[in-house]
């Protein structure tokens, strides 16, 4: 909307453009979705759109809805048959196979100094990192991704003791028993955001042995995001960042 009154001022939009926009704030209402058009400007930062749940003909609605306020649109848990519907409409939207996340640009984020750091345990804890990694860059931060350094062969940890310090936040990515965040949070004086994964043999319950065990962590500064919740984590790590 802020971005729709410049152009207004500057003679690039007209007024019809400008009162139709207002008629849809705080929110369009599509019957199946009342769409938050209002959320940029509280936020200032890029909606996002929950795939899961919702055909593609929504989907759709939802992101079309939300182009029109002229602000960037990510879609999370999004399969390949989201991304050629979006990107059939929108020809300049990426997909992000590994983090399973559509994005469709328009305008600009600050750029922030602070770097966040994302550190997986293992590969297989990969795909949730990749999810905060993209929703942090696209909300300005720089991100720096160090994978499997996990508590089965601590020295890999050990030996990048000095990014974790010049992080501004990290997020710790980890499946199985889930340790990795207290350790990190224990070496560190920076925020630390865990993430459990659903990664694990049958008694890590699909996520829930990581989420309570990070969830009962003793190391100060250590807070947690639901099971494979890397758009939460990478979310979250940019207001810090901010």
């Amino acid at each position: 909307m802020k971005k729709l009154l410049r152009e207004y001022k500057a003679g690039r939009a007209s007024l019809e453009e400008v009162l139709a926009a207002l008629q849809r704030l705080p929110y369009e209402d599509l019957e199946y979705a009342k769409v938050d058009t209002h959320r940029s400007v509280r936020k200032g930062y890029p909606e996002a759109v929950f795939c899961p749940g919702k055909t593609t003909t929504q989907i759709m609605g939802i992101v079309e809805s939300l182009s029109r306020q002229q602000v960037s649109v990510l879609l999370t848990k999004a399969g390949p048959r989201v991304f050629a519907a979006v990107k059939k409409k929108y020809p300049k939207a990426v997909y992000y196979e590994q983090a399973r996340m559509v994005v469709v640009r328009q305008g600009s984020v600050r750029r922030k100094q602070g770097k966040v750091l994302v550190v997986t345990a293992g590969t297989s804890d990969i795909p949730v990192a990749e999810e905060a990694v993209v929703t942090a860059r696209l909300m300005g931060s720089p991100v720096e991704l160090v994978c499997d350094v996990g508590v089965a062969g601590v020295h890999r940890l050990l030996a990048i003791r000095e990014k974790l310090q010049k992080a501004s936040v990290v997020v710790v990515v980890a499946g199985m028993e889930g340790a990795l965040a207290s350790i990190i949070g224990g070496l560190t004086s920076r925020p630390v955001i865990a993430v459990p994964t659903s990664v694990g043999y049958g008694a890590s319950f699909a996520g829930v042995a990581p989420l309570l065990t990070m969830l009962n962590s003793c190391a100060e500064g250590v807070v947690v995001v639901n099971i494979d919740n890397g758009f939460g984590a990478g979310y979250f790590a940019s207001l810090i960042n901010r």
